[in-house]
């Protein structure tokens, strides 16, 4: 299982970083990909709260536990993005809430640590639930971090130095989930609120980021994004089919 959830977590880090890498090499061609990404990441987020965590957080916890700690989740996203101005940036050059580069590569670091733990507590569950979970971050990961290279250059930073900046926050993701690993098993009566958290969080960056984000620049190719959406959400179900309890 450790090892699983370490893989899982590397792997994440390195595919999120992929994206950066074809914005330091094609700049035009990452910003196309990039929306694209969006759509599949908000079906992928949907998919993974409704299809694998709500289902599974009901079989452990009361009605008003599971939709009690989602809200939490929920109410923690809107925090971070009000009060903290940690703010998800897509295909965009400069991002209005990361106006300072500390504040980009905080906000990069505080998420792919919340990342891990995710990643961690979800596979704590089922193999099934980490995978899609996992998926469902890897596919998040990627536009985000094509907005954080990219509002990184536009401050000034060498390209060198922006990708070695957030190679460094990526190693963020698997310290979570190997803390996770180690800290959750102390706390396994509670690991059900903490995947609601997890829902409540992918939710909100699902309806609230992502998806008004593809309504404002998805002309003229709606049908694609749609499709794309229901595409995440899609192979999130299948993960949960296919993959073995």
């Amino acid at each position: 299982m450790f090892l699983t959830i370490l893989g899982a977590s590397i792997i994440g880090s390195v595919v999120a970083l992929s994206g950066g890498a074809l914005l330091l090499w094609r700049a035009e061609k990452a910003r196309k990909i990039s929306l694209v990404l969006v759509s599949f990441a908000a079906g992928a987020l949907l998919g993974a709260a409704f299809f694998d965590l709500l289902p599974e957080m009901h079989e452990v916890l009361p009605t008003s536990a599971v939709y009690g700690s989602v809200v939490v989740g929920i109410l923690i996203l809107l925090f971070f993005e009000k009060f903290l101005k940690w703010y998800h940036c897509h295909d965009k050059t400069v991002c209005e809430y990361h106006t300072f580069s500390s504040s980009i590569l905080f906000g990069d670091a505080v998420h792919n640590f919340l990342d891990g733990v995710a990643i961690a507590a979800s596979f704590f569950v089922s193999v099934p639930v980490g995978i899609a979970t996992t998926v469902a971050v890897f596919f998040h990961e990627v536009p985000q971090e094509i907005g954080d290279f990219g509002a990184l250059l536009h401050a000034g930073y060498s390209r060198a130095k922006v990708w070695w900046l957030n190679v460094a926050t990526s190693l963020a993701t698997p310290i979570g989930a190997v803390l996770a690993y180690f800290f959750l098993p102390f706390f396994q009566n509670f690991l059900g609120y903490f995947l609601g958290v997890a829902a409540g969080a992918f939710i909100y960056i699902a309806v609230s980021d992502l998806m008004p984000e593809i309504r404002h620049h998805a002309a003229p190719k709606e049908f694609l994004h749609f499709f794309m959406i229901l595409l995440g959400i899609v192979s999130i179900i299948l993960v949960g089919l296919v993959v073995p309890e």
